[in-house]
């Protein structure tokens, strides 16, 4: 075997700059120096410089900030008028960008940090309708949850998990997530979540998002979060918890009904809601099935596992009602990504707030990918708008290629037979 090295460099990860030419191509580099403002107006790197090169990294597979310097600066750099920021660079910027926590205290004098960052929050609205994933006027579904982010921080909490971390509360509006509030590890999931709620609800419809169905889990099961959720929502299914109220109504059912449910047979009813709103005329769907053990359940004093939902849809069988709310499961599929393809695995602070500007770009970022990635599986063939991080970059960013200025034009040279060409 011989080698021959060539003075001429040949960029490995040359799909970036058709990332790039759509990044700008959608507006979002405007849209980003708009409404975050010039950075600076002499030497340095505007916001959208800092997170289309950002963009990049992740999209190549990078899992960290600092993967910027050690792995991909001489390759961005070798896109034409790309202007390059070092990690550093990119760390300020977050923290330029972070804002002050807010203190709430509880009842029982405890007080948690929660950190309210309404201007990225929009900024990620706004890029959404840009790019026509959201469009106003439309009515969209909207998941809520809260999910742990286990972490070493400086301020990070015990969650009930009994690890360290925080616990944002995260709303999405199918694959896109549409507003992220970092909060302390330790904080109960109902308290403030009504606030939370409110403020993600009122920015969407600032910008003309109307809301369908809510879906939500038993950590939302209180009277002042289904209020506000009601109001702000045409349908509305949540997770009830168990006690001995609801179990009173439960044990006085007696016409269950038969439905099969991802091949598994349930004993499901519907029952007038009691415990809370009774004037609003809510519905609790039931469902049941025979424990595995012989064990007693000490709500309904028999060996049945009951599952309830609580929502104010009274069209839908209780089989659909079940199976639309089950299907919330893939808003976790998110979260999976979140932390395993755009950064949430290695957050880069000490600091909750300044960790929550990094989540919340890189769900914006997260958000372009969906948008991009859905524009290539039009032209290719392997790729589908479902596809994680890892293939796209095996399938679509690791090409040959190198930029040649002629013709008093910059021309971008493929060295592949892939329909590259189609995405300009």
């Amino acid at each position: 075997m011989k080698i021959q090295n060539f003075k001429t460099a040949v960029n490995p990860f040359s799909g970036n700059s058709l990332v790039n030419h759509h990044f700008n191509k959608s507006g979002l580099s405007q849209l980003i120096d708009k409404e975050l403002g010039i950075r600076s107006n002499i030497v340095g790197y505007q916001y959208s410089e800092i997170f289309r090169n950002l963009s990049n990294v992740f999209l190549s597979g990078g899992d960290a900030i600092e993967d910027i310097n050690t792995h991909f600066r001489d390759y961005l750099k070798s896109i034409p008028n790309n202007n390059v920021p070092s990690a550093d660079t990119v760390l300020r910027a977050f923290k330029e960008l972070a804002t002050e926590n807010t203190i709430y205290t509880s009842d029982n004098g405890i007080s948690y940090n929660f950190n309210i960052n309404k201007k990225l929050n929009s900024l990620n609205i706004k890029s959404l309708k840009l790019t026509n994933q959201l469009k106003a006027g439309n009515s969209y579904d909207f998941d809520y949850d809260n999910q742990i982010n286990a972490n070493n921080k400086w301020d990070a909490k015990r969650t009930y998990k009994k690890n360290k971390g925080y616990f944002p509360g995260i709303a999405t509006i199918g694959n896109n997530i549409v507003g992220i509030e970092n909060r302390d590890g330790n904080a109960n999931v109902k308290f403030k979540q009504k606030e939370t709620l409110e403020r993600f609800y009122t920015q969407l419809e600032s910008e003309g998002i109307r809301i369908n169905r809510s879906r939500m889990d038993a950590g939302s099961y209180s009277k002042e979060i289904i209020d506000v959720v009601d109001k702000y929502s045409k349908l509305f299914y949540i997770r009830a918890n168990k006690s001995a109220d609801l179990f009173d109504q439960i044990n006085n059912i007696s016409d269950w009904k038969t439905v099969e449910i991802n091949h598994t047979n349930y004993q499901v009813a519907s029952i007038p809601f009691k415990q809370f709103f009774e004037d609003r005329n809510y519905r609790l769907v039931v469902m049941r099935e025979k424990g595995t053990n012989s064990q007693i359940d000490m709500f309904s004093g028999d060996t049945y596992i009951y599952r309830s939902i609580l929502t104010n849809d009274h069209e839908s069988s209780e089989k659909e009602v079940i199976e639309y709310y089950n299907a919330r499961g893939a808003s976790e599929k998110i979260f999976d990504q979140m932390n395993n393809d755009f950064g949430w695995k290695h957050l880069p602070f000490s600091l909750l707030n300044e960790n929550n500007s990094f989540m919340i770009i890189m769900a914006m970022i997260k958000n372009f990918y969906n948008y991009f990635v859905a524009l290539v599986a039009e032209k290719f063939d392997d790729i589908k708008s479902t596809t994680r991080i890892k293939r796209f970059v095996f399938r679509f960013i690791t090409v040959a290629g190198r930029w040649v200025y002629q013709g008093r034009e910059w021309i971008l040279k493929l060295f592949t037979n892939r329909p590259y060409y189609q995405l300009i």
